[in-house]
């Protein structure tokens, strides 16, 4: 089958790679009809894998039909059409059975709960994906959530709802979401969904400000953010922040930015193991930090519930779409941040 493959720092081609089979009892491969290439697939793209081998097909954001299972398999049968969380479960564990599959007790590295991240789970910029323990790790989509709708719900929703979960938003709060990239801005819909009655949005993007604008952010101007937020906030600061971004400036923004007693919430992907953590601003300002990856499983009956609703709408951070055979292209376009760019789709038939 035709798919994408990571070869090192700003080198993805597209070629041929061995098709998926069914293995196991337990398994399903998947016809992928639509995938997504997501933020931290850019920290694979820019040189920062979580794997030091070559190779193998990135992704793990997808959604599909099934067109073959295993024999133990019995929610699922060909011609199903589901979405994949990127995360993926063991069943084994008390962890994965509560649906909370990022604290799988079983799996020995990050390699082994997320697709596309090294070679032990191959990714799903594919024309198929082989699904382990396929009766927890797909999910039937409902008639009515579109292919653009449905690959957000696989990881950048659910780890924006996370992270707002985590920063504890109340009704009537203010909340500051920093990177307004795919999941920034679903921390802003998903920080409305619970109540919030001012979001304020931090890019350095002008074109993404003035999009998040168009859903009701606030968006946040000049080079002084810090400030500039203060100001919106009348001096007191944001309840809470969300950081969707991962790096060390904007994580520190975060915690400088919160008002005294606020909550910090990080969901962006960070590579920093010595991170300098300011412990005596923590420790004045009386704060509550929180971070962690994002259990897809658990989160999902929730989103797809509000996205049935009209609550939230994931389709909407989605900006551009291309056959998969411009998978090299759309990386480039993506890491530019140019044309606009929020959310790019890959369509493995065209």
């Amino acid at each position: 089958m035709k798919a994408l493959s990571y070869h090192g720092p700003h080198d993805i081609r597209y070629g041929d790679v061995p098709d998926p089979a069914v293995t196991g009892p337990t398994d399903a491969v998947v016809q992928v009809t639509t995938a997504g290439i997501c933020g931290s697939d850019l920290h694979i793209y820019h040189g920062n894998p979580f794997s030091p081998e070559l190779g193998y097909t990135p992704g793990h954001e997808c959604v599909g039909v099934v067109v073959d299972t295993g024999d133990a398999v019995t929610g699922f049968k060909p011609g199903d059409r589901v979405l994949v969380p990127a995360s993926a479960g063991c069943t084994r564990c008390r962890s994965c059975a509560a649906g909370f599959t990022a604290r799988c007790e079983r799996a020995k590295s990050s390699t082994e709960l997320c697709y596309g991240v090294g070679p032990q789970l191959p990714g799903s910029q594919a024309e198929a994906l082989a699904v382990p323990f396929a009766d927890i790790n797909l999910v039937h989509l409902p008639e009515g959530i579109s292919d653009e709708a449905a690959v957000v719900l696989t990881d950048n929703a659910p780890t924006a709802w996370y992270g707002c979960r985590r920063a504890r938003i109340r009704p009537g709060e203010t909340v500051l979401v920093i990177g307004l990239g795919p999941v920034g801005l679903m921390a802003a819909q998903s920080a409305f969904a619970m109540g919030a009655a001012r979001v304020l949005g931090a890019d350095l993007v002008a074109e993404r400000r003035a999009f998040a604008a168009g859903l009701g952010v606030e968006p946040v101007e000049g080079e002084d953010t810090k400030a500039a937020v203060r100001e919106m906030t009348g001096g007191r600061g944001p309840d809470a922040v969300v950081e969707a971004v991962g790096s060390d400036a904007t994580i520190d923004l975060a915690l400088r930015a919160v008002r005294q007693a606020g909550r910090v919430s990080v969901v962006g992907v960070s590579h920093n193991k010595a991170f300098p953590f300011h412990m005596g601003l923590a420790q004045i300002k009386e704060l509550e930090f929180a971070i962690g990856l994002c259990s897809i499983h658990y989160e999902l009956p929730t989103l797809i519930a509000l996205a049935q609703a009209g609550r939230i709408t994931p389709e909407v951070v989605v900006s551009h779409r291309f056959p998969l055979s411009r998978g090299p292209a759309a990386y480039e376009l993506f890491a530019g941040r140019s044309d606009g760019v929020r959310k790019i789709l890959l369509d493995p038939t065209g």
